[in-house]
């Protein structure tokens, strides 16, 4: 079968039923961008599968609650389980399944798995453009402010410290990971919307350290 409107419509309930509840950072409202990440890359790469790709997108992070429920989950991988369950039971064509499943199953970034197409490349790199920019600088602060870490401290500090403690701030966040995503994105369309945001986030994190400085 061929996907069609409908057919996305009742996967994304679907979608929006399971993360009803998630916290700020991986919400309905990150799976809304990360869809909108991958429409923006898909423009650049007319030969790959846009079904695949926006189902990926849309089912990416479908396993989150389960991971948030027992941490031992790893959310990649029972996100890939239930993608398969719901597609099949959706009826959609197995070849399709399959690659979707490869896409959701690959798009973690501390994995040891890595994207293997064209297509789980594009969903990979759509979701950690979302971690990065004006969004990404949101993003973090949210996380820290989760488990009651300091609005900011020196890059000393925040090096020295552990995660989830007082001192993993967002920009501890930004100096452990956001900023070495660039070197991590699977295309080159990718890389340069990170880099680009990335400089963003710099200029933030320059002026939030000039503005905190003592002396």
């Amino acid at each position: 079968m061929t996907t069609d409107l409908s057919f996305f419509d009742r996967v994304r309930r679907i979608v929006q039923a399971r993360l009803a509840g998630a916290d700020g950072c991986h919400d309905w409202d990150h799976t809304e961008r990360v869809c909108r990440n991958a429409e923006l890359l898909l423009r650049e790469f007319p030969d790959a599968d846009a079904e695949v790709v926006r189902l990926a997108a849309l089912l990416h992070d479908v396993g989150r609650p389960d991971e948030k429920a027992d941490g031992r989950v790893c959310h990649a991988r029972r996100g890939a389980e239930l993608t398969e369950e719901i597609l099949t039971e959706l009826r959609m064509e197995p070849g399709k399944i399959k690659k979707t499943v490869a896409a959701v199953r690959t798009h973690r970034y501390r994995d040891d798995t890595v994207p293997a197409s064209l297509e789980a490349e594009i969903v990979y790199d759509a979701d950690k453009l979302d971690s990065l920019g004006a969004v990404g600088i949101g993003r973090a602060f949210l996380f820290a402010g989760k488990f009651g870490a300091r609005l900011h401290n020196t890059e000393k500090e925040a090096l020295e410290s552990a995660a989830y403690s007082p001192e993993d701030t967002a920009y501890r966040e930004y100096l452990v990971k956001l900023r070495k995503l660039p070197g991590a994105m699977r295309t080159l369309p990718g890389k340069r919307l990170a880099c680009e945001r990335v400089r963003f986030m710099q200029e933030f994190f320059d002026r939030l350290n000039a503005e905190t400085a003592a002396g």
